[in-house]
Formats: structure tokens, C-alpha cells, sequence
């Protein structure tokens, strides 16, 4: 089956990605994308956008050259309850959102409290993809985390960024094979997103896929390839 979305990206308006907006969906389309998240980091980490930025997501179009543009963020899970850095005023309003630990917004605790500081977030019905739980930084429980993801109907992401041998997150391998065994057994569905914060890096899964076939992940639980379950999960699926 093939790959066409990528629900994981930044541009320079995130503080640390290289690209503008234009440039991103560019390299997505010739890259055969039919599927684009661009999903900036809320303003809780150093050098982001005001919320503002997130409030203006009306004056941009959906479709680029018939390709799906979705606006969303990814917000930073800040405390142990899950707390975010977008209120729901705001939230509301996304076609999608991320929600992920980063050691700029969250200072690790136990694996209970990283645990919940993940569930504390699916609870939010505006969030709808966990991103890169894979952090060795911040340990947790997975059979809590994936029948969490199952109660609250939230995506699991695999993220390519950190399986890369450049990765400051640690080795993932081994939570990603304990993660995706417990999906298996649940039936929660995952997605494959790049976490691009370069034009050269949109669609690029070759990583995360390297990871669901060495578990035998099954087709029928990978976002990426069905659009029609993506809409399921995302805040607008009507824009699919």
C-alpha cells in the first residue's frame, strides 16, 4: 500500500525548523503527498508562535494543487494532569493536533507520573495524536498508555525523526516494540509522520516503516494508509 501522508511538520515559524510554508507544501507535492500536517509547536516552547497564530488558521487554504492541507499544532504536554499550552477556545478551532513531551515545557518525573501526564492529555477531545512517546528521557508505562490511546480514540504516533541515528531522544527500538505489540493486541492504530522541521525531510518514513515491519505491524492499523480512518480521529475530518 502506499504512503501519502504526513500529519508531522514544521516550518520557520516554529523557532526551529528551516522552511516556510510555501516551501514545505512544495517539496510535500512533488513527493507525492496527498495528506499534509503542518502542525507548529505551541507557544510554551522558546521561540514559537503567539496564540494568535493558531487563532488566524481561517484565512488559509485547505488544498494545494489537490493536495490536503491540514493546520494544526503540536502542543506541549506541561505538567503531570496533561495539561497543554492552548486553551480550548483555540484548540476547537485546529483541523488536528499533537500532543508530546519536550524538555524545554515538562521536567521528567516516575513512570507514574510520565504515564499520566500522557493520559491527562488524551483526556483533552481536542487532541488527537500522542507524538514520539518513544522519549527513553521520559519513561513510562505502555500497556497504560495504549489502552488509554484505545479509551480516549487517539492516534499513536511512530515518528521517524526519532528512530534516526541522529536522534537526542535515545534508541527508541525497544519502546517501539513494546508500544506497537500492545497496539496489536488492542487495536489502537498508529501513524508514521516524519516530524520534518527541513523541506528535504517531508514524507520521509523509511525509518518508522523499517519499525513496523520488523514487529509485523498490520496495514489495516497504519493511518497512513487509509484516509477514510484518519477522519475518524482528527478534529476535521470533513477536510479529507
Amino acid at each position: 500500500m502506499l504512503d501519502r501522508m504526513d500529519l508531522h511538520t514544521h516550518t520557520i515559524v516554529s523557532g526551529h525548523a528551516y522552511n516556510t510554508r510555501n516551501e514545505m507544501l512544495k517539496a510535500a507535492k512533488e513527493k507525492g503527498i496527498d495528506v499534509l500536517g503542518i502542525t507548529e509547536h505551541a507557544p510554551a516552547m522558546p521561540g514559537s508562535c503567539h496564540n494568535m497564530y493558531f487563532l488566524n488558521f481561517k484565512v488559509l487554504p485547505r488544498k494545494y494543487e489537490g493536495m490536503s492541507v491540514l493546520y494544526g499544532a503540536e502542543l506541549n504536554i506541561l505538567d503531570y494532569e496533561g495539561h497543554v499550552d492552548l486553551p480550548e477556545s483555540l484548540l476547537k478551532e485546529l483541523d488536528l493536533t499533537l500532543a508530546s513531551i519536550h524538555t524545554p515545557c515538562y521536567v521528567s518525573g516516575s513512570i507514574v507520573e510520565n504515564t499520566n501526564a500522557y493520559i491527562g492529555a488524551m483526556r483533552n477531545p481536542y487532541v488527537n495524536i500522542i507524538a514520539h512517546p518513544d522519549d527513553k528521557r521520559f519513561p513510562i508505562d505502555y500497556e497504560a498508555l495504549v489502552k488509554s490511546a484505545k479509551k480516549y480514540h487517539v492516534i499513536l504516533e511512530v515518528n521517524n525523526a526519532s528512530l534516526s541515528p541522529k536522534s537526542f531522544r535515545g534508541d527508541p527500538r525497544e519502546n517501539y516494540k513494546e508500544m506497537l505489540g500492545l497496539c496489536m493486541d488492542y487495536q489502537v492504530p498508529v501513524v508514521m509522520d516524519s516530524d520534518a522541521h527541513v523541506d528535504v525531510m517531508v514524507g520521509n518514513h523509511g525509518y518508522a516503516k523499517e519499525m513496523l515491519d520488523m514487529v509485523g505491524f498490520p496495514e489495516r492499523l497504519v493511518v497512513n494508509y487509509h484516509r477514510e480512518l484518519l477522519k475518524e480521529y482528527i478534529n476535521r475530518g470533513d477536510l479529507l
